[in-house]
């Protein structure tokens, strides 16, 4: 029996997904939100800590895509009881720059949204035996990734205003000057070639960046 979580922000989609995975009994799923992972797993887990009684996470792209939430899911290899449960991300080639991060974050399988459940379910199978599985769609996208234009300071502060974060707090957060927060989004601003912060904050989220 596999033991697989599902991780989503929305109940609706996560509830979705439970029951398509449950279609196969050598399944056996629970389901929980991306804060709720966070709190059981720790900010700062270390590979070798994960949660001992989950083989695979599955978690959707966008839960990665916002506020960092890949930390809520730590990175995996699959393999033998005691190491992190193996991760399979939920994505679009749209978003190649986060396909990227689901990579940089230890995903062993990769599902477009927009396969069939026997994608999902052999996907889960297969990190659960600590193979690889990615969908030949997005392995296009993913020749097509590239590292974001900014720095790390200037991505954060566009994440942090795409999170409604004020200048004043992204500043009291970041310790810097509330100018230097302002050069900052002004910099990465002209680097993606928005049109304001708006925009800034519009493509940096749709490239999955952030």
């Amino acid at each position: 029996m596999v033991r697989v979580l599902v991780v989503h922000d929305a109940g609706l989609l996560r509830s979705a997904l439970v029951e398509l995975l449950r279609t196969d009994p050598a399944l056996e799923v629970t389901s929980t939100t991306p804060s709720d992972c966070l709190r059981r797993t720790g900010r700062h887990s270390t590979p070798g800590t994960g949660d001992p009684s989950v083989d695979v996470r599955v978690v959707d792209g966008d839960c990665m895509a916002s506020c960092d939430r890949c930390e809520a899911v730590p990175g995996a290899q699959g393999g033998p009881p005691g190491r992190d449960p193996g991760l399979v991300v939920l994505a679009t080639p749209e978003q190649p720059g986060l396909l990227r991060r689901a990579l940089d974050a230890g995903a062993l399988g990769l599902v477009d949204k927009n396969a069939s459940r026997r994608h999902l379910i052999t996907a889960v199978h297969a990190v659960a035996k600590g193979e690889r599985h990615l969908d030949a769609s997005l392995a296009f996208a993913l020749l097509d990734a590239t590292a974001p234009p900014l720095t790390h300071r200037e991505l954060r502060v566009v994440t942090l205003a795409g999170q409604g974060a004020p200048m004043d707090e992204i500043a009291a957060l970041l310790h810097l000057s509330r100018g230097t927060v302002r050069n900052y989004m002004a910099s990465a601003i002209r680097k993606v070639g928005a049109r304001n912060r708006m925009d800034a904050i519009r493509i940096v989220r749709d490239a999955g960046w952030a």
